[in-house]
């Protein structure tokens, strides 16, 4: 089995997979304080309510943001899985030629998505990642990552508007009853809601136009599910494309 990490900035999403296929998934909190022990229980706890074993765990992939839990991670592979973890990062064979004028720059998510989309998907083809920032991750029909876009999330703008003003509440990201909101709340989650949408095929309007007609669009994130449904220009929904996208890197890795 191998076990794949996704760690961001707000949650860590993991996965268990037996061969190409995910056995099971969790979405947790991202704890920038854990030790390693403290991971070593928590997966323990996790395996052992859904009836996994661990000794049969035999990979162990990470793409990470978060450089402070890489250690932890590291020491938690080696002590409690006997393995070592496979970190993503610039040196990493994803099977995609980097174009990014400075290739270390690339968030180990965005490489990890970038490949699961291509390979899954084919190119040219962009992947929109709702997370705490919103990506967009373009790659060519060459397999080439070609860069693309890094906006404020969706929680940055919720925050941000409780934060910066003295009377709009905290409200929830949802699609709202109608586009007109006529109270405080329905404007706000209107505005979010259709705002973001907007946002989103717009700037796929755009990366289209440059990549040709035949560009495939893939949504991922925690976020994702809300807004593929309205949108115009997704065409794809797939919620372990990061996880897949580690998978496939790490069997690169073994070949």
């Amino acid at each position: 089995m191998l076990l794949a990490l996704d760690v961001g900035n707000t949650n860590v999403t993991i996965g268990v997979f037996e061969g190409a296929k995910i056995a099971t998934r969790w979405r947790l909190r991202t704890d920038r304080d854990q030790t390693a022990d403290e991971w070593g229980i928590l997966m323990r706890n996790l395996f052992s309510l859904e009836g996994l074993n661990l000794a049969q765990v035999d990979g162990f992939a990470v793409s990470s943001v978060v450089p402070v839990v890489n250690t932890p991670l590291k020491q938690m592979a080696q002590r409690y899985f006997n393995t070592a973890a496979l970190f993503v990062g610039p040196s990493t064979d994803t099977g995609l030629i980097n174009r990014y004028d400075n290739p270390r720059e690339v968030g180990a998510d965005r490489l990890a998505n970038s490949s699961a989309a291509f390979h899954k998907y084919g190119g040219p083809c962009v992947v929109v990642d709702l997370g705490t920032s919103i990506n967009f991750d373009v790659v060519s029909g060459h397999g080439e990552f070609l860069g693309g876009m890094i906006c404020p999330g969706i929680g940055m703008a919720i925050n941000g508007l409780v934060l910066k003003t003295a009377q709009l509440p905290m409200v929830d990201f949802r699609e709202p009853e109608k586009v007109i909101g006529t109270n405080t709340v329905g404007s706000i989650q209107s505005g979010l809601f259709y705002g973001f949408i907007g946002l989103i095929d717009s700037l796929l309007e755009r990366i289209g136009a440059e990549l040709g007609p035949q560009t495939k669009t893939i949504a991922t994130g925690g976020q994702a599910s809300l807004i593929v449904g309205t949108s115009k220009r997704i065409q794809h929904l797939d919620e372990d494309l990061t996880l897949d996208g580690l998978r496939m890197i790490w069997e690169r890795a073994q070949r």
